[in-house]
């Protein structure tokens, strides 16, 4: 149940209380009351406070109710901001008194020289590098990459942190009943119309194990996988409508990758169990879906030895299945036809092909119009690509009309290279070289896709839309989005307020020795001209780095200070890179973040009240670049969200050795036109506003909100999605 109840609290910023605790909070020193205000001041420290209506509820419980729930409390939103962890520095007195780059190897070498036990012959010999014996490793030498002092030290040795009107304070929320509470998450989950986070799909098992409601509709086939999981467990009928579903749901039970790009080792499945999902199988196991076996051969080989196809006679159909993954049965995919028709030129027959797969049309509509004939050819050339585009976005899902929509606006744009992004957020990028799309096309598909998009959208009633929020980009996927403090989906711009910026990362290594470095590369406004500061160079006129750390074992956090005022560069890109050790997902614990300050403002390395993002690390690359930050021409600094991982290299990873990739992507992202909540705002306002409801569009839920109104944050920014 406390598990719940943190997932509650950290995803919706909502206390499930209900009816806990059924005292009057009444007595001598109305204690409930007391204790109720200690936690609203133990949460402002850490920059969180309890709403109106929240406060008054604790107000009322038994004061002993109220320390248990806010031990909890602060437990739990501790953890999303990263105080949960002590965050020491290399250097006692960051950001003062950090040293010179060249000064502070020299002091270490002349400390290894009058060091006795450094100049045994067996210490000498860890100094040198394998590549000759004259070199010496700079990084093995005594004292280096680890803690000179302990926190207590730390926490000695800087003042209190100022606190002003600018820090963060992140309202807590009212919730009902962990049961409602967890309900209503579990529907947003499972009803989502864009893919989801790893972690996101984690919650969602935990919760379809609790939750007995139905969702009316699961629009994403892993979140259906999931779901499923629960109803085989459970011995409720499967929602299966693909085989792939099958093979999805066997990759859930097994503990595997429900989005199938890893290979599962699945489990020996019971009697009941492999009954189950060979029935669910042979009742979709048409010759037609036969075609989607191919993609996924080897895993349905080794699903049919685990489920024993032969020992069911009665299920013929689902014997089909693993026949045609063997070769015995031959089959081919819808892709494999469309693509034979590409190849040669039949451009109708692929278009005739892809009818009956209205989503699979739209993802290849760009090939489609520029295999028909020369990209400049007018509209009518394109008549029968552009009738089957129409007809396609009556029946497409929301997400791939949006999808389209961001495409064909970058695609009447010059870019300086073409992205590709996979679920991971691994990225790599590569010369553009397709031809333009006629300007009438676009403008045409443009105008299908708006209409059918606006169709879908709810009618409004009294909108109400935060300005801060328009920038966001819409959430098309958010399966490299990890959830956290402040997260917004990749493509969308902030505002960044503050006279300083601080970047940090955290890590604790697992089982081997783990050095993780923080770096920022720094470029010009036409992205070159690059400058880094990094364990190889602690600071130049505006930048300051706290100091190298080399191995984790009990945590360990490193820092950039950028003064933004005197910057010279206009554009700041933090990265960390793993020089040595466990994956970001191998770690114990991995985040990274960023706080904003003011100039006079004291305190430690890391105040919470400050931290403005804060997420967690994974992915398997080795170089992370989680935000780019931007000057624009009226002096001011924003955020353009990156969440993207470079594959690098299995160890030894340095900001100098992928300045040129980096460049490249960042400026591949920021010069994008993503999708924003601009974009559908503009719709919703084109549509009738009947109804007497309030619809409301912002970074947090106000409290002056009428009741039932309609409520979307970045939270749920991707229910407004459309199905």
């Amino acid at each position: 149940m406390e598990d719940l109840e943190k997932l509650v609290i950290s995803r919706r910023l909502r206390v499930p209380i209900g009816s806990v605790g059924t005292g009057t909070g009444q007595g001598p020193q109305q204690w409930g009351q007391v204790a109720a205000r200690q936690l609203d001041v133990a949460l402002l420290s850490v920059g969180f406070t309890c709403s109106a209506p929240l406060l008054e509820r604790l107000s009322n419980l038994r004061g002993e109710t109220v320390i248990d729930l806010g031990v909890r409390i602060l437990a739990a939103v501790r953890t999303l901001v990263g105080d949960h962890v002590e965050h020491n520095a290399y250097f006692l007195d960051f950001p003062k008194n950090v040293p010179d780059t060249l000064e502070f190897w020299a002091a270490l070498l002349r400390g290894a020289m009058l060091d006795p036990a450094a100049l045994d012959p067996a210490a000498v010999e860890r100094l040198r590098r394998s590549s000759g014996p004259s070199a010496l490793n700079l990084l093995a030498l005594p004292g280096y990459g680890r803690y000179q002092h302990t926190y207590a030290d730390l926490l000695a040795a800087h003042a209190e942190l100022i606190p002003l009107a600018g820090d963060r304070v992140t309202v807590l929320d009212l919730g009902g009943s962990l049961e409602s509470e967890t309900r209503e998450l579990y529907l947003s989950l499972a009803g989502s119309t864009v893919p989801l986070p790893a972690e996101d799909l984690a919650a969602l098992r935990m919760l379809a194990a609790s939750c007995a409601a139905e969702p009316d509709s699961i629009p994403v086939r892993e979140n259906r996988a999931v779901i499923n999981e629960a109803r085989l467990a459970g011995g409720r009928p499967l929602l299966v409508d693909t085989v792939t579903d099958v093979l999805r749901l066997a990759c859930a039970a097994s503990g595997g990758d429900v989005t199938l790009a890893a290979p599962t080792r699945f489990r020996s499945f019971r009697r009941a169990e492999r009954r189950a999902l060979l029935q669910a199988l042979d009742a979709i196991a048409s010759p037609a879906k036969l075609g989607d076996v191919p993609s996924h051969r080897e895993q349905w080989k080794r699903l049919g030895e685990r489920l024993h196809p032969h020992e069911y006679p009665q299920f013929p159909q689902a014997a089909h299945v693993f026949e045609a993954a063997r070769g015995a049965r031959r089959v081919s995919s819808l892709g494999s036809r469309v693509e034979a028709a590409l190849a040669q030129g039949r451009t109708g027959e692929a278009v005739d092909l892809l009818q009956n797969a209205p989503g699979a049309l739209l993802r290849r509509l760009d090939h489609l119009l520029r295999t028909r004939t020369a990209a400049t050819a007018p509209a009518s050339v394109l008549e029968p690509v552009l009738e089957a585009a129409e007809k396609a976005a009556a029946s497409a899902s929301g997400r791939v009309l949006l999808s389209l929509r961001e495409h064909l606006t970058n695609r009447l744009i010059p870019a300086p290279g073409r992205v590709f992004i996979n679920r991971n957020g691994r990225a790599w990028a590569t010369d553009d070289q397709r031809p333009p799309l006629a300007g009438d096309v676009v403008t045409r598909v443009a105008a299908i896709l708006d209409a059918e998009i606006t169709r879908r959208l709810p009618a409004p009633g009294r909108l109400i839309v935060d300005p801060e929020m328009l920038d966001v980009a819409l959430p098309l996927s958010a399966k490299a989005v990890t959830p956290g403090l402040g997260m917004l989906p990749r493509g969308s711009l902030t505002r960044v307020d503050g006279e300083l910026l601080r970047f940090f990362v955290h890590w604790r290594q697992a089982e081997r020795r783990t050095d993780y470095d923080l770096s920022a590369l720094m470029l010009d406004g036409s992205y070159g001209a690059p400058e880094h500061i990094s364990w190889t160079n602690y600071g130049n006129d505006f930048a300051q780095y706290s100091g190298d750390l080399t191995q984790a074992p009990d945590g360990a956090s490193e820092f950039i200070d950028i003064r933004l005022a005197q910057a010279t560069k206009p554009i700041i890109i933090p990265q960390v890179n793993i020089f040595a050790g466990e994956a970001f997902d191998e770690a114990a614990e991995a985040f990274f973040g960023y706080m904003t300050r003011d100039a006079d403002q004291e305190g430690l390395p890391f105040e919470p009240r400050t931290v403005r993002m804060k997420s967690d690390l994974r992915g398997a690359g080795r170089v992370a670049l989680p935000l780019a930050f931007l000057r624009g021409d009226d002096g001011g600094w924003r955020v353009k969200w990156l969440h993207l991982y470079l594959k690098g290299h299995l160890g030894f990873n340095q900001v100098e050795g992928n300045r040129v990739t980096t460049a490249l992507l960042v400026r591949s992202i920021v010069e994008r036109d993503h999708l924003r909540v601009r974009h559908l705002v503009d719709l919703l306002r084109a549509k009738p506003q009947t109804g007497d409801h309030t619809t409301y569009i912002g970074l947090q839920t106000p409290a002056d909100l009428p009741p039932g109104a309609r409520v979307y944050t970045p939270a749920t920014l991707h229910e407004l999605i459309p199905g």
